[in-house]
């Protein structure tokens, strides 16, 4: 799904020895801890899911609830984990007996529908296998008789529940659809680059305002963030037990779609890096194309201000492709001292140091902002997929013991119940929805496209490029 990223160093709990490990960063998940004891490292699975199931007297924190539910699928499915859950809540509170213990009953109720609730709230997906439903309703139908206010609790939850699941689908088709609609740019147009398709628009016939289309494409960002899930940062790494050397399966039949929307946002970074080196590559004329470099310097200096760091690291790799950056000519035209600002920003040097550091700048904003303008914070999405590769890769699942490596967890679930504190802010910018058609559908140059467009407006400098320019051309010429 994902190639192996290289460059990068293991995140914090998978320092290698001989090496400090990095303190936590502002807006950390808090560890989680059983029951009046140390922060937990490691357990056994069943002491983890018992240490999930509340009682009259006793419920789990809040950390340890979303790290346990981000975590647990590694090992048990959703399903057996709720049917676990539920056996323990009758054994323990003897739900299988009647009468039942209406005092004990009222007590250890509230508790559990507080799970539930949190569960449906943080993990709704979870919810579209029939069974996780019949089991939350015959948890609640053995406690109702004890409280009738446990009947609308329970037609409450389901209502919010049904609620988030149509609106992920609704996002999931969109998406889907956005995807369908985007086109790319037969490669036989470059070749007669004097006469340009008249129906090809470019992004400043559409939006000349930096600005602007600096607040739309946070629009985008944050439109693909609010559909991805927390459980599919975990899917997205199924890692190799070493204790039994079986690939793990746990969680899902259908693992594709589990990731379906971290995919199209990867899918989206991509098109943008290309959308900004074909709207370079496009125009005649050197002084258009000069002109176009700027704006997008611009529109990336825009987003670094908003904290949409994603964008600025798409624009600033279609500005880097090959086919943009020989344009030398038109280099030389533009003005790019912004340019090389925001590059050092993003230079990968010491691990993103650069980066990193404005982005718990942002973080900071975030949290003492008064308004959505300043909550915004978009990380690079690719960076942050690769510091949870390597925190999976560099740490094991289970220790040999067999108990389960919980300390890795509580790391996974700090990075990933961050990344749920960005992605539910609200985009304050008003849409634009001529421009955002266009940065859907726009049509792209492929990589072919590009080096053919790239070679019309300057020609090939060495023999290489000759070469490559030739062949290129023939290939157009056999299409036709």
């Amino acid at each position: 799904m994902f190639t192996t990223p290289s460059g990068f160093s293991p995140h914090l709990a998978c320092a290698e020895p001989g090496e400090e490990e990095e303190a936590p960063q502002e807006g950390s998940v808090p560890g989680a801890s059983l029951p009046e004891g140390p922060p937990i490292t490691s357990a056994s699975l069943d002491t983890l899911i018992q240490n999930l199931v509340p009682t009259a007297d006793y419920y789990p924190e809040k950390a340890y609830v979303f790290t346990f539910l981000l975590s647990a699928r590694l090992f048990i499915s959703p399903p057996e984990l709720l049917a676990r859950v539920c056996e323990l809540c009758i054994k323990q509170q003897q739900l299988d007996q009647s009468p039942l213990d209406t005092a004990k009953v009222r007590k250890f109720g509230p508790k559990i529908l507080q799970l539930l609730t949190e569960w449906t709230e943080t993990f709704p997906s979870d919810f579209r296998d029939e069974k996780m439903v019949g089991h939350l309703k015959d948890i609640i139908h053995r406690i109702a008789p004890c409280d009738e206010a446990y009947w609308k609790t329970l037609n409450q939850v389901l209502q919010k529940l049904s609620q988030r699941l149509a609106l992920m689908s609704q996002g999931e088709e969109s998406i889907v659809k956005v995807s369908l609609n985007a086109s790319s740019i037969s490669d036989k147009l470059v070749a007669f680059k004097t006469k340009p398709p008249p129906i090809q628009k470019d992004i400043l016939s559409i939006c000349n305002d930096p600005y602007t289309l600096a607040q739309q494409l946070t629009h985008v960002e944050l439109e693909h963030l609010s559909h991805i899930g927390p459980e599919e940062f975990v899917k997205a790494f199924v890692q190799k037990d070493p204790l039994d050397g079986t690939t793990q399966q746990p969680c899902f039949s259908d693992q594709k779609k589990k990731t379906s929307n971290l995919e199209a946002y990867v899918r989206w970074f991509n098109r943008l890096c290309y959308l900004v080196a074909t709207e370079i590559c496009m125009p005649a004329k050197k002084k258009q194309r000069a002109q176009v470099i700027e704006f997008f310097i611009d529109v990336a200096r825009e987003c670094f201000n908003i904290g949409n760091f994603n964008s600025l690291m798409a624009i600033i790799s279609g500005m880097n492709m090959s086919p943009v950056s020989r344009l030398k000519k038109t280099w030389g035209k533009a003005k790019t001292a912004k340019f090389f600002i925001l590059e050092h920003q993003m230079d990968p040097t010491g691990n993103f140091y650069n980066y990193r550091t404005a982005l718990r700048g942002a973080v900071h904003r975030s949290q003492t902002a008064n308004s959505n303008r300043e909550r915004i914070v978009i990380p690079f999405f690719s960076l942050l997929i690769k510091d949870i590769y390597f925190l999976n890769e560099g740490c094991a699942n289970r220790l040999p013991n067999g108990h389960v490596n919980f300390e890795k967890f509580v790391e996974l679930a700090r990075q990933v119940g961050e990344f749920m504190t960005w992605k539910q802010v609200e985009c304050p910018f008003e849409e634009d929805r001529a421009i955002l058609h266009y940065l859907h559908t726009a049509p792209i140059f492929s990589e072919d496209g590009l080096y053919l467009a790239s070679y019309e407006s300057e020609s090939p400098e060495n023999q290489v490029e000759k070469d490559r320019w030739k062949a290129l051309r023939s290939n157009v010429l056999a299409k036709t």
